[in-house]
């Protein structure tokens, strides 16, 4: 991925080193065990999405589900002289400039929808942090916070993205910040609202398959901003679009479920398929039109 040209954002917060780490003992993020009690394999489901692409933590702590055990790296945060290395200060580089990118991108095409962008800002954390949305630990991975309009990530996440998910590569890095800022675009768009608003009436089958077409539209503008980028800076090189389709495939929840618990249970989905996850960011990257990212209409997910 061709992205050292690329201008670098200013809306770049670096918490690492201050505020909070492994000592949060009950102020942690609360991971629900949902309605009905769902037992320890499925306590690991619900950790498992959530730990790799968290959405609104708001819909994660009404019962979202996911699929994954947590991160061992649930640790203090780390000092900027002690822990924070060259490969972290490269890598702030590298989140930088993709930032940098969505925000070209979306401040294009989203007057196209009638709304302005606003610039997020991307909250780098080590550990463990806070937002608007309440506590969260690393073990979650990156998340979108609606109420402060902030996406956060701690960096070392992407090392367990590389070994423990098997989603290598700098596009497939990329993606997952694009997809945050996809939940950012929804916000902008008043979807958020409608859907949070929604998930109240419905029965739990329906709120699992509302939160999927969130999460496979924010997969889709992913995909509209990989489209963008690569017409504006020819950013794709060779093997990124596979580096990309791979890390939305290894995310599905049939895959992640089947890792951890043998067996699939598709009611259960709250984040969609490996197959539907892939087939919504190929949309998007194949017309860089977010009006065919509409996945709350769509006859086939």
């Amino acid at each position: 991925m061709r992205w050292r040209d690329l201008r670098r954002s200013g809306n770049i917060d670096d918490q690492r080193g201050g505020g909070f780490g492994g000592g949060l003992g009950g102020g942690g993020m609360r991971v629900p065990v949902g309605r009905g009690g769902i037992g320890i394999v499925g306590l690991i489901v619900v950790l498992g999405v959530s730990y790799f692409l968290g959405i609104d933590p708001r819909i994660l702590l009404d019962g979202g589900g996911g699929s994954m055990p947590p991160s061992s790296q649930q640790q203090a945060p780390r000092t900027p002289g002690a822990g924070q290395t060259a490969t972290n200060d490269e890598m702030k580089d590298f989140v930088s400039a993709v930032l940098a990118s969505t925000e070209d991108t979306w401040k294009k095409v989203l007057p196209q929808l009638g709304v302005q962008y606003r610039d997020p800002t991307l909250v780098l954390f080590s550990g463990a942090v806070q937002s608007a949305c309440g506590f969260a630990q690393a073990a979650m991975g990156p998340f979108y916070c609606p109420s402060d309009q902030k996406v956060y990530i701690d960096l070392s996440f992407y090392k367990e993205m590389r070994d423990r998910l098997g989603a290598p590569g700098d596009f497939a890095q990329a993606y997952v910040i694009a997809h945050e800022i996809g939940h950012h675009v929804q916000t902008l768009l008043g979807i958020s609202d409608k859907v949070n608003a929604a998930r109240s009436r419905l029965s739990e089958a329906d709120q699992n398959q509302l939160s999927v077409m969130m999460e496979l539209q924010a997969d889709c503008f992913a995909g509209v901003w990989g489209h963008d980028a690569d017409a504006e800076h020819k950013m794709i090189e060779e093997g990124d679009i596979e580096e990309g389709l791979n890390a939305a495939a290894a995310i599905g929840d049939d895959r992640l479920q089947k890792r951890s618990q043998g067996y699939v249970v598709p009611e259960s989905f709250t984040h969609g398929s490996s197959a539907q996850r892939v087939k919504w960011f190929k949309t998007g990257l194949a017309s860089g039109n977010p009006k065919d990212c509409d996945t709350f209409n769509a006859p086939n997910l």
